[in-house]
């Protein structure tokens, strides 16, 4: 399994200490160099409740080989667990990237996810932002379970070194488990959630300014009212990464290798 750094872990799932160009810099290593398909998965507060519930989901996030920190909670608390200075990777953004990356080194990409018309729509826009990206097929995301060896047999027909699934979690990680073992081309696969909606506008993301200030969490929820049970994990994650902080304060001193992992 190939790691950049040594994994962080925070409270019951792990973070890699990567920004975003180190980020793009181990996809262009897994499709460049590596053998078999990769598993790119986003970490925020939300994953670390519902994640450790499910011990074959946490195992999944265990053996992942890219974990981004893709909300500021886990970058605050890598900060404070571990004093490790980490910026955000969303999710949407790199996506972003390894599009323009597969651009300019002739990468194929394959989607699966999202209503039709919103996969329809976000892949004309990215043939339109990155003329040279060879977006080989794609597939809504209600493909019926006895239609699956067919869309694996077509994603491998296609070629597709990265596959992007916009499925939502944990149905995109649950599938890439499934079904990695199928996959003959693929060497990156990333889950990106509702990413495909972004880029067809059928959902807004935050303006710049609230990105910059790193509340984009709060803009969705003014935005959408309904995500105020979702988002009851942000002020219940601070507290026990709180919690946590004091423990090891009052704990006799231990080493930082202690403090990481290699799952």
């Amino acid at each position: 399994m190939h790691r950049t750094e040594r994994r962080l872990e925070i409270l019951k799932l792990w973070v890699d200490p990567v920004d975003m160009a180190g980020a793009l810099m181990t996809v262009e290593r897994f499709v460049d160099h590596g053998e078999r398909p990769h598993s790119v998965f986003a970490v925020n507060p939300e994953k670390n409740f519902s994640v450790p519930r499910d011990p074959d989901l946490h195992e999944q996030f265990k053996n992942a080989d890219l974990l981004i920190p893709d909300g500021i909670g886990v970058v605050l608390a890598a900060r404070l667990l571990h004093r490790a200075r980490l910026s955000r990777v969303p999710g949407v953004e790199l996506m972003g990237e390894i599009c323009r990356l597969s651009a300019a080194k002739g990468y194929r990409v394959f989607l699966y996810g999202a209503q039709e018309e919103v996969s329809a729509k976000a892949a004309e826009l990215l043939g339109r932002r990155h003329p040279a990206l060879q977006i080989v097929g794609r597939a809504n995301g209600f493909v019926p379970e006895h239609e699956m060896p067919a869309l694996v047999a077509r994603i491998n027909a296609s070629g597709a070194q990265v596959l992007f699934l916009a499925l939502g979690s944990p149905r995109q990680e649950r599938w890439f488990a499934q079904h990695a073992g199928e996959l003959t081309s693929v060497r990156v696969c990333q889950g990106i959630g509702g990413t495909l909606d972004t880029i067809a506008g059928t959902v807004r993301r935050a303006p710049r300014f609230w990105c910059r200030l790193n509340l984009e969490w709060l803009y969705r929820l003014l935005a959408q009212p309904s995500r105020i049970r979702r988002q009851r994990a942000l002020p219940l994650f601070a507290g026990k990464v709180i919690i946590a902080k004091l423990k090891r304060l009052v704990l006799p001193h231990r080493s930082a290798d202690q403090f990481f992992t290699s799952p």
